[in-house]
């Protein structure tokens, strides 16, 4: 696929992978900062947490790249393989979110609270939300393909 022919739903995925890192990189390096001056046990494993999805993102980054620049010339299978690891990237993106809202719970304890709910249901609604546009896409495709029989 290349940079002309990306979804919008793919835009989305890499806006939202984008963001969580470089809000993922700002907590580890001032909470981390905090966790030296006042270390707390919470804070401690909300940072472990964190520190464990970096590598996903990262890699969700790479592969993201590298199927754009092999357009084409990748196997199906191969296609599929990386984007079924890519799917587990974001995943395990999306899980430095609870290390987020334990940072935010070890604040206010309705905060934190509040805000790992937010999170699921706008992690839901994001899903669904890219889910209904790839079948609208294909819906589409199937379409043209008729109309160009």
């Amino acid at each position: 696929m290349n940079v002309e022919s990306r979804t919008s739903s793919q835009d989305k995925r890499w806006t939202i992978m984008a963001a969580l890192l470089g809000t993922n990189t700002a907590i580890m390096l001032f909470q981390g900062m905090e966790q030296e001056v006042n270390p707390t046990q919470i804070r401690e494993v909300a940072l472990t947490i964190i520190a464990a999805t970096l590598p996903f993102q990262a890699i969700y980054f790479l592969i993201y790249t590298f199927l754009l620049e092999n357009n084409g010339r990748l196997s199906r299978h191969m296609v599929k393989k990386l984007n079924t690891a890519s799917n587990v990237c974001q995943l395990f993106a999306y899980a430095s979110l609870v290390g987020v809202s334990m940072l935010w719970y070890n604040l206010s304890t309705y905060v934190g609270v509040a805000f790992l709910i937010s999170t699921a249901f706008a992690m839901v609604l994001v899903r669904y939300a890219m889910t209904t546009d790839d079948e609208s896409r294909e819906e589409m495709n199937a379409t043209a393909t008729e109309q160009g029989s």
